[in-house]
């Protein structure tokens, strides 16, 4: 059966929104943000804060990161936060199992002591302990900001123990202030823009010289009109260029035309550029109604520690 792989001569799908290493499009603000990340805790400076829009490709970036910090020096752990509910137990227990913690404790003294002499013997070893929490907006109490505030203050003479990196939406700021002591430690902050016009047109075109593409398939309007469609969202964008692809498969047309990906914003209800961010409503967490609940109805933490060691034999 022949598909739009094939009929476009790809080696594989260029525009998948599934978070895969070889397509990663290094754009200039990507460098700079994952530039200023990697000195920050490269010098141990605390708390970093890397803030975009949704689709702004700010998870891609935390997997980057963390692929970018050699095993030799860094004891690294990526954290993904997939409901608000969370406790600040549950959260403690997590970075300790992370970083390499046997056994947690469940009750938070004896929990910070195992997290504190573990930090201590990564410390000792010559490596750094780092710890990037993907969806940070979803961190909205004030215990949770206070809890962070509390691990930042573990540290030997020469520099801090710990050093957090978090990567999420904007409202991360207004969660920061929670705790303003918190608030005031952030030592680097970085805001993904979306990619302009040009830059839209060098991630697709990078995307398809990947996918092995022998050719330009978009003309040079759809290219435009893709990124009047997508606001310059990466992931706006690779569901706007799938879906060409494969509307002109199905009309064997060479070429994604103008009038194609027009059509196809429309029905995906995308507003462009003029209007609110596309897609504003959606969240890129599981939402809350799809996570287990125990009888009394509150969050099954349990199950979300299934979830997240599912996630990491991905």
């Amino acid at each position: 059966m022949t598909t739009y792989l094939d009929f476009f001569d790809l080696t594989q799908e260029p525009f998948s929104n599934a978070p895969v290493s070889r397509f990663y499009y290094n754009s200039a603000q990507h460098s700079q943000a994952l530039t200023r990340l990697m000195h920050a805790v490269s010098y141990m400076k605390g708390l970093s804060i890397l803030v975009g829009d949704i689709g702004a490709g700010k998870t891609t970036l935390a997997r980057r990161m963390l692929d970018s910090l050699p095993e030799s020096e860094y004891e690294a752990a990526l954290l993904v936060i997939i409901h608000s509910g969370i406790t600040a137990n549950w959260l403690l227990r997590r970075i300790a199992l992370q970083l390499g913690v046997e056994n947690p404790a469940q009750e938070k003294l004896a929990l910070l002591s195992q997290l504190y002499q573990r930090l201590l013997q990564i410390y000792e070893s010559g490596k750094k302990a780092v710890v990037l929490i993907d969806e940070a907006q979803m961190l909205e109490t004030r215990e949770l900001m206070e809890e962070f505030r509390g691990l930042l203050n573990l540290e030997v003479p020469e520099r801090k123990l710990i050093s957090f990196v978090f990567f999420g939406l904007p409202e991360i700021e207004k969660n920061l202030k929670l705790d303003p002591p918190l608030a005031q430690r952030v030592a680097m902050r970085y805001k993904l823009e979306p990619f302009t016009a040009e830059s839209t047109e060098a991630y697709i075109k990078h995307r398809l010289r990947l996918a092995g593409c022998p050719r330009m398939p978009f003309s040079p309007e759809a290219l435009l009109a893709v990124h009047e469609h997508s606001s310059g969202s990466p992931r706006v964008i690779n569901t706007l260029c799938d879906n060409a692809l494969f509307e002109a498969f199905l009309a064997r047309a060479d070429t994604v035309s103008a009038d194609l990906v027009n059509r196809i914003g429309k029905n995906l209800g995308l507003q462009g550029i003029n209007s609110a961010a596309p897609g504003a409503a959606e969240r890129a967490s599981v939402p809350a109604t799809n996570l287990p609940r125990a009888a009394n109805n509150k969050l099954d933490l349990a199950e979300i520690d299934r979830y997240l060691e599912g996630l990491g034999k991905l």
